[in-house]
């Protein structure tokens, strides 16, 4: 009797873990099955609500979002001066460069023949090799350099970038000013180039805003106005660079009061709004704030006056796009969505997903826009 005890206890203490071990991956495969079932069920609620905030673009004058494309993109005959390059032969990209534009243009041709050169700088070497006092490619040369050492140093914050990355920066970005005070006494005196090109340099050799200051006055008594120039010298006055809220907004301030109607600085101040809310970590009610709606009516103003040509109103209208979303004034901002058709702007091109970011924010101003109708109505 006692034996036959022995083996069923046994038996048991055997079978347990076989039972425990069913009665486990029966739990587990229930548990998954759980797990299923609410992600299916997440999703269909995920889908619903982006069905409930899809549009259908032409019904409101609008591309679809697979046809966006950047607004940096090159035309046919920068992309044709880009493949020559890369095959060897400058000619092309010199005669782009040298064609008849304002100034701001043919900084604005430049800048990706310039980001060329900082990779491969073969074609550019033999330009300057035949045609050394030539002030294009030494102005060329200045800013390829420029775009090199902030490729060494990268986008990173300061203390993700190592010792030896900020000493090659430094070295390059000392190279590059020197470039630039070459390219200056080969320019024509009325060329504010070699100035702009300082702009970048300045940021990246933390110059005093004492010496900032003598670097403006020398480009503006060139070209008072210039836009590319603008763009910059906002960064540097910037909180995060070497400025202040205060001097960055008094900046700009300045400058859109100096510039005649239709230059289309004035969107400049909705991009200072945006460095001053972004440094300070503002929820985006920050652009319904009565001093934003004023600078967006200025901007309106101002693109109205503007040439329809101007080659940077496309950043006019994609800072009024945001603005006008965020301010709520949804109706405002379609037109200029609709007026933007297929290009992805500034300050779309900011955020990880520039495209996903346009087609967002247009469906609120979309809804918006429909809502306010109807309110009308």
């Amino acid at each position: 009797m006692i034996g036959i005890i022995v083996l069923a206890v046994v038996g048991l203490v055997l079978l347990f873990p076989v039972v425990m071990t069913r009665l486990a991956k029966r739990k587990l495969a229930q548990l998954e099955r759980a797990k299923a079932t609410i992600a299916d069920h997440e999703a269909r609620l995920a889908a619903e609500a982006r069905a409930k905030n899809t549009i259908v673009p032409a019904d409101h004058g609008l591309v679809p979002g697979s046809e966006l494309v950047p607004d940096d993109e090159p035309g046919p005959e920068e992309a044709a001066a880009l493949a020559a390059a890369k095959a060897g032969d400058w000619r092309p990209a010199a005669a782009y460069l040298s064609a008849d534009a304002t100034a701001d243009l043919r900084w604005r041709r430049q800048r990706e023949l310039a980001r060329l050169a900082a990779e491969d700088d073969g074609w550019l070497r033999d330009w300057r090799a035949e045609h050394p006092q030539d002030p294009t490619a030494a102005l060329l040369h200045a800013d390829a350099l420029v775009y090199l050492a902030w490729n060494i140093r990268t986008s990173a914050r300061a203390n993700q970038v190592t010792r030896e990355q900020f000493e090659s920066f430094r070295r390059v970005l000392l190279e590059a000013e020197q470039a630039a005070v070459a390219a200056a006494a080969l320019a024509p005196d009325d060329d504010p180039s070699p100035w702009v090109v300082q702009t970048s340099i300045a940021m990246g050799l933390n110059w005093p805003n004492d010496r900032f200051r003598g670097l403006w006055a020398e480009l503006v008594k060139r070209d008072p106005h210039h836009w590319s120039a603008h763009a910059r010298a906002l960064q540097y006055w910037c909180d995060k660079w070497h400025g202040s809220h205060e001097l960055m907004h008094g900046f700009i301030d300045e400058a859109i009061a100096a510039a005649p109607a239709g230059s289309l600085l004035t969107p400049f101040k909705l991009e200072a709004y945006w460095e001053q809310f972004a440094q300070d970590r503002e929820k985006l009610t920050a652009w319904e704030r009565p001093e934003v709606g004023a600078a967006l009516d200025t901007a309106l103003a101002d693109l109205a006056a503007a040439d329809p040509g101007h080659p940077r109103i496309r950043y006019a209208r994609g800072w009024l796009a945001y603005a006008l979303t965020r301010a709520g004034r949804p109706t405002e901002a379609l037109e200029q969505f609709q007026a933007l058709g297929h290009f992805l702007p500034q300050p779309f091109t900011n955020f990880n997903d520039p495209r996903q970011a346009f087609i967002d924010l247009r469906i609120a101003a979309v809804q918006g826009a429909v809502a306010q109708a109807r309110t009308k109505a």
